[in-house]
């Protein structure tokens, strides 16, 4: 004999069926068990086709009677899930004990809202069948799922992914392609703050084919109040737009990434194609997903800094190898020089005074060339410990081109090289702000590598006024002076042309074997030029080609042009 009552006394047969509602449905439906529960529990319909082997009264379990009530063992494990079945509106299925006078029943049950035309739902459905006793993998009185929570399982697979690896564009990637496939998204972003704190970043897309892609583009954390919202709370933010949106979202969700309370990412949900309601259970899992991708991000960060840091340890240590056997060789010659010039003139070699003098003034170059690139090594540890001071005033132009004029024609004339210097002509002094020494070592760096380098042709130097304020120090400057240093020498290959202001190096081995230096002439330039408010740059169209050196300096006053 089989049960079927109804909580609001639909009229039975005495096979305990209700006329309106016959037990050969739940039969052709293959149901063994069928009930239902408002959301505290309490029983409304109730069918047990093994209702009367068990001695079970279906009546009185609708009634709530105290001694006749079907419970689950334990009751809030079970009710927590007929709670979560009914915010997220999704079904569930579980082993669950219950117990009825004394007696206990293993069951297998899938748990369903019944969804109501408007509003939540406050009634759930149950169906199941009870199981062997070696069929139910329980221990007395639990109550264990055999399928976790949907989301549950997609959190704990999602997490599993983005663990295994310490790659940050894997790791936005796998978000964003779990979370669309499992959700049908038209389109998941993950969004990065880029440096300058206005700009958003998107990093990596899960894009459905009819939806426009928006992967790689950047837009303004001000384009869309929604932006700024997302970034100035821990809370999701959900958008909901009349008309879609320029990448056609209708419906949007959006959630910050963080570790240690620094946000470091927003995760974006776009339904394109209609209007979306995002469910509780969807939001707890973005919620408790974006912790996770935090964690992530920031462990692949520190991965990644660390990772440079290391490799940027090694290069510098290669380039310090490099440049301690460079430089060996650079002092080793001068050095030699010196010693070899002195021992001729102690052991009496010089056949008369003049071939003597000879000796002690080649003997003195050398000590020179020694001092300059002692005083390389010198400048460049100063720089890079923070301690180079300058001190910066009034420099007249026509001062710096006079003693570049003698320090460096005389080495173009011994190389049979073209040297031309000049400046724009004008009716009062073009006074630059700098410190005389320094740009005086930076003119004869540039110079004395122009000459160095060229063979045919010549060397030009010139200077023009650029009339463009410039701010440096908290105070303000008329223009600045552009100084350039062109030749006609050896070039630089366009490739090899980026390291060229890197300390310690040479872009070429060959040439520095060829020509010598300690490769930090331009390096220093650059350093000692920027610490007076300007910048150098370099250009060569490639090797045979020649070069032009250019740098910057403030005006403290605009001098008056000639017409």
């Amino acid at each position: 004999m089989s049960f079927l009552v109804n909580v609001h006394g639909a009229n039975l047969h005495n096979n305990g069926m209700l006329t309106n509602h016959p037990s050969w449905l739940w039969k052709n439906l293959g149901a063994e068990l069928v009930f239902t529960q408002d959301k505290f529990g309490k029983y409304l319909t109730f069918y047990w086709e093994l209702a009367q082997k068990y001695g079970i009264d279906p009546q009185k379990i609708l009634q709530g009677s105290p001694k006749h009530f079907l419970t689950p063992i334990p009751p809030e494990a079970y009710y927590e899930r007929l709670q979560r079945v009914l915010e997220r509106r999704i079904p569930e299925q579980c082993h669950c004990l219950f117990e009825y006078v004394g007696q206990s029943f293993p069951l297998e049950l899938i748990i369903s809202p019944i969804l109501p035309t408007q509003g939540q739902p406050t009634t759930v459905l149950v169906m199941g069948h009870l199981l062997e006793d070696n069929d139910l993998a329980l221990t007395s009185h639990s109550a264990l799922p055999t399928h976790p929570d949907p989301y549950q399982r997609l959190l704990t697979n999602i997490a599993q992914k983005i663990r295994r690896t310490l790659n940050l564009e894997t790791i936005w990637q796998q978000t964003v392609d779990s979370l669309g496939e499992a959700l049908h998204l038209s389109r998941c972003l993950m969004i990065s703050l880029a440096p300058n704190g206005q700009d958003l970043d998107i990093k990596a897309e899960y894009c459905q084919s009819a939806s426009q892609s928006l992967l790689g583009s950047r837009f303004k954390r001000t384009s869309e109040p929604y932006w700024e919202q997302a970034l100035s709370q821990r809370e999701p933010v959900i958008v909901e737009k009349i008309a879609p949106d320029a990448g056609q979202a209708r419906s949007i969700l959006i959630i910050s990434t963080f570790y240690q309370n620094q946000r470091n990412g927003l995760i974006a949900l776009e339904q394109c194609d209609r209007r979306r309601h995002w469910r509780p259970a969807e939001i707890e899992l973005i919620q408790e997903l974006a912790d996770q991708v935090g964690t992530a991000i920031a462990h692949a960060t520190l991965y990644q800094e660390l990772e440079q840091a290391t490799l940027a340890a090694e290069e510098a240590s290669r380039l310090k190898s490099d440049f301690l056997a460079s430089t060996t060789h650079e002092l080793r010659t001068p050095l030699n020089g010196i010693i070899g010039f002195l021992r001729l003139v102690l052991d009496g070699m010089a056949d008369d005074s003049q071939e003597q003098q000879e000796f002690l003034e080649e003997a003195h170059k050398s000590a020179l060339h020694l001092l300059n690139l002692i005083n390389d090594i010198l400048d460049i540890a100063k720089i890079e410990a923070g301690k180079m001071d300058l001190e910066v005033g009034s420099v007249e132009l026509a001062e710096l081109f006079e003693a570049i004029d003698n320090f460096t024609l005389p080495q173009a004339q011994r190389k049979r090289l073209n040297y031309s210097s000049k400046y724009p002509p004008t009716l009062t002094p073009i006074v630059l702000y700098g410190n005389y020494q320094r740009l005086l070592q930076v003119m004869l760096n540039l110079v004395s590598n122009a000459i160095k380098f060229t063979h045919d042709g010549g060397i030009d130097i010139t200077a023009e006024i650029v009339k463009k304020k410039l701010y440096w120090r908290d105070r303000e400057f008329p223009g600045m002076i552009k100084v350039r240093v062109s030749d006609t020498g050896i070039g630089v290959a366009l490739e090899k042309q980026a390291k060229l202001f890197e300390k310690f190096v040479q872009v070429d081995g060959s040439h520095s074997k060829a020509y010598g230096g300690t490769g930090l002439g331009l390096a220093i330039s650059q350093k000692l030029v920027e610490a007076m408010g300007g910048q150098v740059e370099f250009y060569s169209m490639g090797e045979g080609l020649g070069s032009t050196v250019t740098f910057t300096v403030p005006l403290e006053q605009m001098p008056i042009v000639k017409t």
